[in-house]
């Protein structure tokens, strides 16, 4: 599937002073830790007759299902001019409109592209295929600002912004890839700028995939940071039968707190709670036990989630700040599928949502709520 491809950029570490953080701060952060969901994908399955239950069968908004289950953060990426017409401006306005309503913080993710966007794949939105770094610049700043100045004016501006997804090997290729670092520098300055001019209060956040290995995020983090670019937290995508164990998620975590002096979020993690699927299309994980000791149910699901927040609760100095179910909402609704260009095409994830082949509510959803 094109949401996930190997990881194959080189890297190479860096030294750089560790900061302290007091008691204070310490407990501010560990009692306002993050339970999030992305549910990115919610506004179409709604728009294609996608419904949402309790585990008795009870019908309820997604949304209030989620916060009354006690997730207090909601995570929305933005495409630049998506083919099928979600998860763009307007649709991400509507959901965070509905999340703040609720009571819930909102996170929102920009791609920076017209589609997906990780270390496999980066591609320029179409409108900017031609545009100079200069240009480039300038249209990163602009689609933020507007983006982020609409969700102000519908009263949900969001309490933190991601400049960029899955940034490994860098963004609007080839001109910000991993190999042109000061362009890329460049662009993360220019979407970072419009975050704190248009809402200074959120908290600007980088994000990587691979959440075990350090090697990528020294790398990233250090040639950033030599360049001028700034942010206020780490994101890291951690799914736990492609990142490596959770040790290593513990050493990088870790380090990338003290390293940088910044709070660090799993902003991206997903367990399956079965191994089969609901639409008739093969998921991308259907192993029946995809990490060992954790098989593919609902005691497999809770289980792994609650093992990644330990790890998360486990980074001293209370800088780990919370955890996100990837694609919480994603269930097999017809028309709701992985290719925004193609109206039939079908959905991968939908043994890993937190809403079952029943449309109910599994109970790792009440697992992220009590985190």
């Amino acid at each position: 599937m094109k949401r996930r491809t190997a990881l194959t950029t080189a890297v190479a570490a860096l030294a750089a002073p560790a900061l302290a953080l007091g008691a204070a701060e310490s407990a501010q952060a560990q009692t306002s830790f993050a339970r999030g969901a992305d549910i990115s994908s919610l506004a179409k399955s709604e728009a294609k007759g996608g419904v949402y239950m309790w585990a008795d069968g009870w019908r309820e908004d997604a949304i209030w299902i989620l916060q009354k289950s006690g997730v207090n953060w909601i995570r929305l990426k933005v495409w630049v001019d998506p083919a099928d017409g979600y998860n763009n401006k307007t649709h991400v306005v509507n959901v965070a409109k509905r999340a703040r309503a609720a009571g819930m913080n909102v996170l929102v993710d920009f791609h920076y592209t017209d589609t997906w966007a990780d270390p496999g794949a980066q591609t320029k939105p179409a409108a900017w295929a031609n545009y100079s770094v200069a240009q480039l610049k300038t249209a990163i700043y602009n689609h933020t600002a507007d983006v982020l100045g609409a969700l102000s004016a519908a009263g949900a501006a969001p309490q933190m912004v991601q400049v960029g997804n899955e940034l490994n090997a860098g963004m609007l290729w080839p001109t910000g890839r991993y190999d042109q670092l000061d362009n890329l520098a460049q662009f993360l300055i220019s979407g970072a700028d419009a975050v704190r001019a248009t809402v200074p209060g959120a908290k600007v956040m980088l994000h990587l995939a691979e959440g075990g290995n350090n090697s990528v995020f020294r790398w990233f983090f250090d040639a950033m940071q030599a360049r001028g670019v700034t942010w206020d937290t780490i994101g890291a995508s951690y799914y736990p039968y492609w990142h490596g164990s959770l040790s290593g998620l513990q050493s990088n975590l870790n380090d990338m707190a003290a390293r940088y002096g910044k709070p660090v979020y799993v902003v991206e993690t997903a367990y399956p709670f079965n191994p089969g699927d609901r639409d008739g299309f093969g998921n991308i994980i259907s192993a029946s036990t995809p990490v060992s000791g954790y098989p593919a149910s609902y005691a497999g699901q809770q289980n792994m989630l609650t093992a990644i927040a330990n790890v998360v609760k486990a980074v001293p100095n209370g800088r780990g700040a919370g955890v996100f179910w990837w694609e919480a909402t994603w269930t097999a609704v017809a028309g709701n599928g992985w290719d925004p260009y193609d109206p039939n095409s079908k959905n991968g994830w939908e043994n890993q949502a937190l809403f079952d082949f029943a449309w109910k509510a599994t109970p790792a959803l009440r697992t992220l709520g009590t985190l």
